[in-house]
Formats: C-alpha cells, sequence, structure tokens
C-alpha cells in the first residue's frame, strides 16, 4: 500500500493519514499493539525516518504509547491533550481567540434555539436549579446549562464541536454569562417566545 499525497505534503503527514486508514482497516482498539517501524515501513512504502516522525506525533497527541521493550500500542484517546496542545500554537493571536470565543457564542446561541421545541416544564425546573447551584462557579454552571441544552438539541456532532471549543476557551479564559442571562432564556423557553433568543445572545453579558 503506497503512500498517496500531493506535491506540497510531507510524508509523514501522507504516513499519518494512511496509519489512520492501517487503524481503521484492522479494527485496532486502545490496548492493541502497532506493528514495528520496520514492518510498517514495508507495508506503507515509506521511509522509516518518516514512520518514526508520524509515530512521534500521534504519540504526542496521546494516541498512542510506547512501552520500553514492549512495543507501540494504540491508548486511549484523551482529547485535552490535544487541546492543550493545538491551544498552545493557535491561540496566541489575538483575532483567533475573539474568532473563537464569537463562534462558540453562535453555537450556544444555535442550541438554545434547537432546543426549543424539546425543553418542557422539568427541563425548566432543572436548568433553574443549575443556575441557582451555588456549589459550582459560574463557569461550571455555564458549562452544566449548556450540556443540558446540547442534549435538548438532540445533536451529537454540535455537541462535540461545543465542548472541544469549550476546552480549547478554557486554556486562554473562563467565560460565563452573567445570571440575568440565563434566567431571561429560561423565560423565554416558559412563555414560548422563540424570535427573541437570536436577540438575547446579540448582546450577551459575560463575566
Amino acid at each position: 500500500m503506497a503512500v498517496s499525497m500531493s506535491p506540497k505534503q510531507k510524508v509523514y503527514q501522507g504516513v499519518l493519514q494512511e496509519l489512520r486508514k492501517f487503524i481503521d482497516s484492522n479494527d485496532l482498539v486502545p490496548g492493541d499493539k502497532l506493528p514495528s517501524e520496520r514492518e510498517l515501513s514495508e507495508r506503507l512504502q515509506a521511509g522509516r525516518s518518516s514512520i518514526r516522525e508520524a509515530l512521534r506525533a500521534m504519540e504526542l497527541l496521546g494516541l498512542i504509547e510506547t512501552r520500553h521493550g514492549e512495543g507501540t500500542y494504540l491508548s486511549t484517546y484523551r482529547p485535552y491533550q490535544t487541546v492543550e496542545l493545538l491551544a498552545s500554537f493557535i491561540l496566541r493571536e489575538n483575532n483567533t481567540r475573539n474568532d473563537l470565543m464569537l463562534a462558540k457564542r453562535i453555537m450556544e446561541k444555535e442550541a438554545a434555539k434547537m432546543a426549543y421545541n424539546h425543553v418542557n416544564k422539568n427541563d425548566i425546573n432543572s436548568l433553574l436549579s443549575v443556575i441557582h447551584d451555588r456549589d459550582m462557579n459560574p463557569n461550571e454552571r455555564h458549562v452544566v446549562f449548556f450540556q443540558y441544552l446540547f442534549k435538548k438539541a438532540e445533536n451529537l456532532l454540535l455537541t462535540k464541536i461545543w465542548e472541544l471549543m469549550d476546552e480549547f476557551s478554557n486554556t486562554i479564559t473562563k467565560l460565563s454569562y452573567e445570571d440575568t442571562f440565563y434566567l431571561k432564556l429560561i423565560q423565554l423557553y416558559k412563555t414560548r417566545n422563540f424570535e427573541m433568543i437570536e436577540g438575547l445572545f446579540e448582546n450577551v453579558p459575560t463575566r
């Protein structure tokens, strides 16, 4: 299986793509052992140095672990490692940070709108209990509140993207809204006022 890549790709990036395909096609799961560098080099028809560089990148991301004297194994994916690594590079620019916070707020707005038709009286009481829970700090309440709404929105992909963005944002700042915001949103659910949700998010007060 030869590595296919565009001329602009670094060799190890092509190797990474083929390694992912290899893992998928062989149904490998965390704890399974990967072939040796030599075996991977032969299977993927790539140089040992490119294989080694690709494996280093995967280890840095927490996707694999090297056990001394035993070999290389798939590890349980821990997203916070990826978040911390990428954040150290991506979030250095002020514009990127601002874009991230804006994108996160837009996603929260859409989740609030998507959840609208699924929120019932019991859900309203649950959301109120989150806001009034003083055992959590404001940022914890914010996360729990919107985790609830994303669950009601019933869109798993959107939820996963938001969770990743929330992890990113927590590496640079703590973000929550004023309590009045959450209470106003809950009131819109109670009074069945969908049209006002959009406006509520336009000038949302943050802590």
